[in-house]
């Protein structure tokens, strides 16, 4: 099997349906894939693990192994994929199509068909002269709550001296990106009839009071937590949606206020968290029960690269790009927790991730074999091979 060519390894990929969605009647296993991947990486010598993330729905990690040893490289990516807009794609979300020089498909791009890069890239390595291991590990639920990294960081199973994770960046290498957290901001007050307004607490009219804190504090968070490094500096806050009330003749008995904030890697998700606790602090004593914050899903940290190798800077080297930052996140604060220098690094444009009729362009084919090979050859390989 590992002879297969490149793309119909892709086609493979893209043919099995390995969707994360929080909605269950979308969400599906990605257990198949994972069987296939391990039965190709076997061919190839890899050891092969597969186990089921806890608390997910039948979801699964895939870690392969060759070689023995201390450190090597782990070349790392998620197996699934968000849902398609139904209707909105012009070709099958399932069906690996290739026009345009493009490879159209669900997982083309973002960012399962890396695998195909990885498998493809193995073919032309003197894999018998490993004097480091190799790493290959596909992930459960990026796309939804990040449960696979979140699991395989607590198993701290390997060590290796430099973890690549193959999301797609225009093949530049991603050193630092933001951390990502959403919060559900719930009044509770006291219904009744608006003619009687002293007869009833307002939600809404707290919640008023309660976003003027939070404005606040993002204004201070902007100021505060700042890294020009990024493409937006600053720590942003965001008042995304919020609901309240049932009527215009009704004193409001509820509203909430669903918010995120997005962290540089110098504001700790704790101390977030803290903040926004002091800041909505003064109006819960003034309203004794009626504030309640809770976080909607489990935080993802903002992420910056340890950077205590040579590793580093010889992915700048091979690449021609200076590491530089993202605003978006990715499983590179946990897959960090390794020990490991850990960088954001693979073929295709973010553009084309979460989109109707998603691609990856065949012009990064070439260039991502040789820089998967080189740095193969460079960390895990006899010096010389």
């Amino acid at each position: 099997m590992k002879t297969l060519p490149f793309l119909d390894f892709y086609k493979q990929i893209i043919a099995i349906p390995t969707i994360s969605a929080v909605d269950e009647k979308w969400d599906q296993t990605n257990l198949p894939l994972l069987q296939h991947l391990g039965t190709w990486l076997e061919d190839f010598g890899f050891s092969i693990s597969i186990q089921p993330v806890p608390g997910a729905r039948a979801k699964f990690n895939l870690l392969a192994r060759l070689g023995s040893g201390e450190g090597g490289l782990l070349l790392a990516g998620h197996s699934d994929t968000v849902p398609y807009d139904e209707g909105r794609w012009q070709h099958d979300p399932f069906k690996l199509t290739e026009k345009d020089q493009r490879l159209y498909g669900l997982g083309t791009c973002d960012m399962k068909g890396f695998f195909a890069f990885v498998l493809e890239a193995l073919k032309e390595m003197p894999l018998g002269n490993l004097r480091k291991p190799l790493y290959i590990l596909a992930t459960a639920d990026e796309e939804t709550s990040m449960a696979g990294a979140r699991f395989f960081a607590r198993q701290n199973l390997i060590k290796p001296d430099m973890a690549i994770i193959g999301e797609p960046t225009a093949l530049r290498p991603i050193h630092k990106h933001k951390g990502h957290m959403a919060h559900s901001l719930d009044i509770q007050g006291q219904a009744g009839h608006s003619s009687d307004p002293d007869r009833g607490v307002n939600a809404i009219e707290i919640m008023v009071q309660a976003m003027e804190e939070l404005l606040k504090l993002k204004q201070q968070l902007a100021v505060q937590y700042r890294d020009d490094q990024f493409s937006v500096p600053q720590t942003t806050m965001n008042l995304g949606h919020i609901h309240g009330g049932d009527g215009e003749n009704r004193i409001c008995g509820h509203c909430r206020l669903n918010f995120d904030l997005r962290a540089v890697p110098a504001l700790a998700d704790d101390d977030a968290i803290r903040r926004i606790d002091e800041a909505l602090a003064p109006l819960g004593k003034a309203y004794p029960g009626r504030l309640s914050r809770t976080l909607m899903y489990d935080t993802v940290p903002a992420f910056a690269s340890q950077q205590q190798t040579r590793l580093f800077s010889l992915v700048e080297e091979l690449t021609g790009h200076a590491a530089t930052s993202a605003n978006y996140c990715t499983e590179a604060p946990f897959i960090s927790q390794l020990g490991c220098d850990t960088l954001v690094l693979g073929p295709g444009s973010i553009e084309q991730a979460h989109q109707p009729d998603e691609y990856i362009d065949l012009s990064y084919v070439q260039p991502t074999l040789r820089l998967l090979r080189q740095m193969i050859n460079q960390v895990c390989l006899t010096q010389g091979h």
